[in-house]
């Protein structure tokens, strides 16, 4: 039974590339037609479970099945594997009893998404509260967990970070002396870069305990206490009113019942005159949910995005939208370092977790990576003011900054 459901599953869903399945019998079957454009992959499925549960919840089996290797994959080709299922399920090839599953999930994400200050201090204690020792591992040296932002094939990861921070601190208009909020600062890169690099006081708030330790631990080292001050807290708490509001890499972790809130909150701290910039993972489909193993082992709560929900809450804030950026390759280009540097690193991760933990990491890092370059994953750059004439008419000053930075970057290589 779960052999034939199975197989009827992989049937409709491979039309792009070709897999080669061979079940707990031993025998094989295969599912589309080689092509040169798309990948050819064989896996193993070595017990009835693991079988059952494809069936019925691929989803989520397929993460599960591979960190507990009781699915493998010819050449453990991990990233051909999830290529071959991304292209096929953005092209509508995948089940209905999947849309059905996700339909429910649109329906129920007025529950799991409620997050509530207690929840959401649980949820990003599930991921940010792991030892800094992993992260060390596969981040640059100022700890960017967020896109970075590639002017040339070539530019490093570290170069990439570097620009992605320069590129949101034209867009928010800096002054010495301006009081800054980030919020979601992370290990407070983005804060302390603020701070040394344009004279503004900031304030930066976590629920991570992990993150907040390093931040305040950074901004000691650094001098930079009498401008730069980390808090644990919610967004939501914050009192009082800011020149310029920052986030990136943190609306994702809002959810969607929660958006509302979050923009009439940044409208509520923002200034008369004040400028926000919020930096997100988007999703360029309508609103939809979030993929069920990544809900369970990375990061509960979650939800990426869609540019129109976002907008909807924007407008309702009273807030008003002054620039909108896509960024589409980016982020894959990001997960790709990570992943070559947290491979290379494997042996140390385990050493902190476990193999299991390890290809648990894997997946993520491979899956993230696919979902930007085949699944319809981006990353939004919303420029928010309170009034019309607060941002300059035209992008002229971000093209001018932009053409100077290269020039010295490319005197300086």
């Amino acid at each position: 039974m779960w052999q034939r459901l199975l197989g009827m599953y992989l049937n409709r869903l491979i039309r792009v590339g070709s897999l080669s399945l061979t079940l707990p019998d031993g025998t094989t079957h295969h599912f589309g037609v080689p092509d040169a454009k798309a990948p050819t992959v064989g896996v193993a499925i070595h017990d009835t479970a693991t079988l059952r549960a494809l069936a019925l919840n691929p989803h989520l089996a397929l993460g599960e099945s591979y960190m507990d290797q009781t699915l493998t994959i010819e050449n453990d080709d991990l990233h051909g594997l999830l290529e071959l299922a991304m292209r096929n399920i953005a092209a509508g090839h995948d089940s209905w009893l999947s849309r059905l599953r996700e339909r429910v999930r649109d329906l129920s994400r007025g529950i799991s998404q409620r997050n509530q200050a207690r929840r959401s201090k649980r949820n990003v204690a599930h991921h940010y509260d792991l030892s800094a020792k992993l992260y060390d591992l596969f981040l640059d040296a100022d700890r960017q967990y967020s896109c970075a932002y590639f002017r040339t094939p070539q530019d490093t990861l570290e170069q990439a970070q570097v620009q992605k921070k320069a590129h949101i601190a034209r867009k928010l208009l800096l002054k010495p002396g301006m009081s800054v909020l980030d919020i979601g600062c992370g290990w407070g890169g983005m804060g302390l870069t603020l701070a040394q690099e344009h004279g503004v006081k900031v304030l930066g708030v976590t629920l991570s305990e992990e993150q907040l330790k390093i931040a305040r631990a950074r901004a000691q080292a650094a001098g930079l206490t009498d401008r730069v001050r980390f808090e644990l807290m919610d967004y939501r708490a914050v009192q009082g009113q800011f020149d310029r509001i920052v986030s990136v890499g943190m609306f994702e972790h809002v959810g969607a019942p929660n958006f509302q809130t979050y923009f009439n909150t940044v409208n509520r701290l923002l200034a008369a005159d004040g400028v926000a910039l919020i930096h997100t993972i988007g999703r360029f489909t309508p609103p939809g949910s979030t993929n069920p193993w990544i809900t369970k082992y990375i990061f509960p709560g979650g939800y990426i995005p869609a540019l129109s929900e976002t907008a909807a809450a924007i407008e309702r804030s009273g807030l008003i939208t002054t620039d909108v950026e896509i960024w589409r390759l980016h982020y894959a280009e990001t997960l790709r370092h990570w992943y070559t540097r947290f491979m290379a690193q494997r042996d140390a991760a385990a050493a902190l977790y476990d193999d299991r933990f390890v290809r648990l990491w894997k997946f993520y890092l491979a899956a993230s990576e696919q979902t930007f370059r085949f699944a319809g994953q981006n990353v939004f750059q919303i420029q928010l003011a309170r009034t019309v004439q607060t941002v300059p008419q035209t992008r002229d000053y971000l093209l001018r900054a932009q053409t100077t930075d290269h020039r010295l970057a490319s005197s300086t290589r």
